[in-house]
């Protein structure tokens, strides 16, 4: 089925449903309550109730997409835009000036000034930092020792995003804080986007003031940031020297809260995802071992024994493979919110202007009516003859249409280049006090995940 079947040419407007509302909401909470107790498992229920459904979030309706065909749908259209509980809790981290948060024009600008640093063909001029932290992560560790994935896959994630795309010297305490800062920022915004309940984040209470300051050490870390740049004088060609010579519509330099929230919008939400997409990808090298070990083997073959480079990724078929079926099942980005712009239709569903909508990554790429085995770890399933059995969006962990993630072939560059190196020099162990169970915040990522390096 197309996107295009998907959406009626002219439908009228007594033809239009009322799309059925979801049980077990609470009065106050509505269905915010169960977003907080049990999220994942509260949204991929959700199909069994229809392809669209109303939810009560506080006193707010909100229509959950459970179809992959409608997400798609949902992407594509001009009828929505990037807007609701997901943005608004995070426009205090990203501000309401980035690529990320902006709509209309200002976004088209936006992505016109930081899509050279994309490009396919300006990807290869990063591999020597890729491979240079990819092999120091895996130098750094030693036989035996506790490794402390969120910190370690953090530090990484942040380092490469900062020496290819920002060109500066962040060495871990900047990594570090950013770490720290970032798990308690993006739990607070997830409990301000499901429980709305704004006054109640004012008051002086200690999780708000832990709030308060950790997004203000990220924050202060940006400026750093930018300060620094601006004082060397120097203007390496990156992203960061594309944004401090950009201009506006009107040929005037972008203003100062933009190049702040533009550099947030490239530094943290991309540091995020991808780190915990990496500890996800350590986990599954722990728990599945004869994938693992296929990724040695699949290693050695393409490199004749010298450590891999990034010259060596589009070789790494069943690497790539294991890196998508992890992203499949432990998705960094596990729910998305837009907003209508107008009256318009939904599968056959009426949604009113200025309504939100709500989909899960998590429960599409999880669904039993798209995948064979659903929940079993099959990086198979991704081999020619088989993805073509894959319902169409029914995978999209870069989303698509103007709001596809422009640094989509940098993020799987560096994850397949990340875990062959990690799988060619180790196997690795959970150890006591390890918990590998799913934190749910903004972003999916485990507990505390803590795993022994064994040489191979």
């Amino acid at each position: 089925m197309t996107v295009e079947s998907v959406k009626p040419e002219a439908p009228l407007a007594a033809e239009l449903r009322e799309p059925p509302r979801a049980g077990g909401g609470v009065p106050v909470l509505g269905h915010g309550w169960k977003l907080v107790r049990d999220p994942l498992a509260f949204m991929s229920r959700l199909r069994d109730h229809g392809d669209v459904v109303r939810l009560k979030l506080g006193p707010k309706t909100v229509y959950a997409v459970t179809t992959p065909e409608l997400t798609g749908a949902l992407a594509l259209s001009n009828d929505f835009i990037i807007a609701g509980p997901l943005w608004e809790s995070l426009e205090g981290l990203l501000g309401k000036e980035g690529v990320a948060t902006a709509n209309g024009p200002r976004h088209r600008r936006q992505r016109r000034t930081i899509q050279p640093a994309f490009r396919l063909d300006a990807i290869p001029a990063y591999g020597p930092i890729m491979e240079e932290e990819a092999h120091a992560l895996t130098e750094r560790w030693k036989p035996g020792e506790t490794i402390d994935c969120t910190s370690e896959s953090f530090r990484v994630a942040v380092r490469i995003a900062a020496r290819c795309l920002l060109r500066g010297d962040y060495m871990d305490e900047r990594a570090e804080r950013l770490c720290v800062a970032l798990a308690t920022v993006f739990r607070g915004m997830y409990r301000r986007m499901v429980v709305p309940l704004g006054p109640l984040y004012k008051l002086p209470l200690p999780a708000n003031r832990e709030f308060n300051r950790a997004l203000a050490d990220l924050h202060l870390l940006v400026d750093e940031i930018v300060a620094e740049r601006r004082a060397s004088g120097q203007k390496p060609d990156d992203l960061l020297t594309a944004l401090l010579e950009a201009t506006d519509e009107n040929g005037d330099p972008i203003g100062e809260q933009e190049i702040h929230d533009q550099v947030v919008a490239i530094l943290t939400p991309g540091s995020e995802t991808v780190a915990s997409t990496i500890m996800w990808l350590l986990h599954m090298l722990a728990e599945h071992p004869e994938h693992a070990d296929r990724v040695r083997d699949e290693v050695e073959a393409v490199t004749g024994g010298r450590p891999v480079a990034f010259e060596d990724v589009r070789e790494l078929r069943h690497t790539n493979n294991v890196v998508v079926e992890s992203m499949r099942l432990r998705p960094a980005v596990w729910i998305l919110t837009r907003r209508a712009v107008r009256d318009t239709e939904l599968g056959g569903y009426r949604i009113p202007a200025g309504a939100d909508i709500v989909y899960s990554p998590y429960a599409i790429q999880r669904d039993a009516k798209s995948y064979a085995r659903h929940l079993e770890f099959d990086p198979d399933r991704w081999l020619p003859d088989r993805v073509k059995d894959i319902p169409k969006h029914a995978m999209s962990p870069f989303s698509v249409g103007n709001r596809k993630c422009p640094s989509d072939h940098f993020s799987m560059a560096q994850l397949t280049l990340i875990t062959a190196a990690l799988a060619g020099t180790y196997r690795f162990e959970q150890v006591a006090g390890s918990n590998d169970g799913t934190r749910v915040g903004i972003t999916l990522r485990p507990h505390e995940l803590l795993l022994r390096p064994v040489p191979r």
